[in-house]
């Protein structure tokens, strides 16, 4: 078991979850009050002692699934030609998902659909060990993911006409008396039913990978990145709802600890005349320097966003993401382009719903100039003289874009004129650094005049980076 639990653990740092030694240890210690046969305690537990964060539960529930994977279901009360049926009293020992069947797929799938209208889960259960058994065609050692077996067990069986079956026999059973509500309610009803048996599919699914691979190499293919650690650019609608969740928790941490970093900042410059007074005492020797009360000033941001096709989510999360955090900075202001530019900070003014106002800047914003393709040129020197004698000594300016410029002129004299009279220019690129410079790519033109060039594909990063700001 101490083996398991070390590989365990190993694995949801590899997933990034923090786990400490301390917290390790306390999940050890949690397991010796609760029984190693109630599953559902044991999960909590370990639940309880190594996760911090709602987000990271995902996370942690895929493992556990792997490393501590349910046993497999009976198949003794299946009963061929028959339907599902109970044991016989004095049936002989369990028979496991292995043992051969003579059965089809149309009589397997009569049965999920009896054990669905019944909404019996153990029935459900075995039910998914013999699809799986029956249509999923593991081979050992085939290098094959999880999702593949899982499309050609649920491909075998008919569960969207079982569930159109299930509603219109609800439906008949009651007569003219079904109202639009009790339809919907049942199905809801039969739509879980239809869940859980797929979570049985995927478990059994699981359960044999497992058993052919090993823990350690399943859990290596099943790994996912949080969703701090998410490419925003290349994320799913799924990844993106995860994102959304994730931003506003990690921005109300970081402005704390930057809060609480400023307040705590320990001293400012030298206070030379009350330094020689209080040397004085010691023979004109400055034993104790003394310093003038620290008066540390919010720095004013200026973001420049390319919302153009190819970085628009990477944008829209930026600026979100620094206006939630609009309290630590004195002030923000933001600008929009794709061959032409637009100030957009009046969408964010009063804003309750940070998001709406990204909605807003992406259908109301004036950014096409010409054919609406990346010329960050125009939009550069557009910029700059409509807006660059409002930049000033506190100004710190952040251009966000991937300077794909479409071989259009740079114009990158606007940066070196802005970095002489801001009090840092900055540029957060969404693509790797390996990308940096390919085809049209023309950062390089740009990074000289800024005082730093960072690679921002995650939410983590960009937290990094405000985190400097600050």
């Amino acid at each position: 078991m101490l083996d398991v639990l070390a590989g365990f653990v190993r694995e949801l740092r590899a997933s990034g979850l923090p786990v400490s030694l301390t917290e390790d240890l306390d999940a050890m210690e949690a397991l010796r009050h609760v029984a190693l046969t109630d599953r559902g305690a044991f999960k909590t537990a370990l639940a309880a002692t190594l996760v911090k964060s709602h987000a990271h539960r995902a996370v942690f529930d895929t493992v556990f699934e792997v490393y501590f994977s349910l046993p497999p279901a009976s198949l003794d009360w299946i009963e061929v030609g028959s339907g599902v049926a109970e044991p016989a009293e004095g049936a002989p020992g369990s028979r496991g998902a292995e043992d051969g069947l003579d059965l089809d797929s149309t009589e397997l799938s009569a049965m999920v659909e009896e054990a669905l209208r019944d909404g019996d889960d153990e029935r459900l259960r075995a039910l998914a060990a013999l699809a799986v058994m029956m249509a999923a065609g593991i081979t050992p050692g085939r290098p094959m993911g999880g999702s593949y077996y899982l499309y050609r067990t649920l491909r075998s069986l008919d569960l969207d006409g079982a569930l159109g079956r299930l509603v219109a026999g609800a439906r008949g059973e009651v007569g003219d008396e079904f109202s639009p509500l009790e339809e919907r309610l049942a199905r809801d009803r039969f739509e879980e039913r239809v869940a859980r048996f797929r979570d049985a599919v995927e478990a059994e699914i699981r359960r044999r990978l497992v058993v052919d691979r090993g823990p350690e190499a399943l859990a290596r293919t099943l790994r996912k990145p949080l969703p701090e650690d998410l490419d925003v650019m290349h994320a799913s609608r799924e990844d993106l709802v995860a994102l959304r969740q994730a931003l506003q928790p990690l921005a109300r941490k970081l402005a704390v600890r930057l809060a609480h970093r400023r307040r705590h900042r320990r001293r400012g410059h030298l206070d030379f005349r009350r330094t020689v007074r209080q040397s004085m005492s010691y023979g004109g020797v400055p034993a104790e320097p003394r310093f003038r009360r620290p008066h540390p000033a919010k720095p004013e941001i200026l973001v420049i966003a390319d919302i153009s096709g190819s970085v628009a989510a990477f944008a829209r999360f930026t600026l979100q993401f620094v206006h939630a955090m609009s309290t630590q900075f004195s002030r923000v202001r933001s600008f929009v382009f794709i061959d032409g530019v637009d100030e957009v900070t009046r969408f964010f003014d009063g804003a309750e719903d940070i998001s709406e106002a990204v909605q807003r800047v992406n259908a109301e914003a004036d950014v096409v100039w010409v054919d609406g393709h990346s010329d960050y040129g125009h939009a550069f020197g557009a910029f700059w003289g409509r807006w660059g004698e409002e930049i000033g000594s506190r100004t710190t300016v952040v251009l966000l874009g991937d300077a794909r410029n479409n071989y259009h002129a740079a114009e990158a004299w606007v940066v070196a004129a802005i970095r002489r009279r801001a009090r840092h220019v900055y540029w957060l690129n969404p693509e790797p650094r390996s990308y940096w410079d390919t085809g049209d790519s023309i950062v390089s033109q740009y990074a000289v005049h800024c005082d730093g060039v960072f690679e921002c594909r995650s939410l983590r990063q960009l937290a990094r980076f405000v985190e400097h700001l600050g």
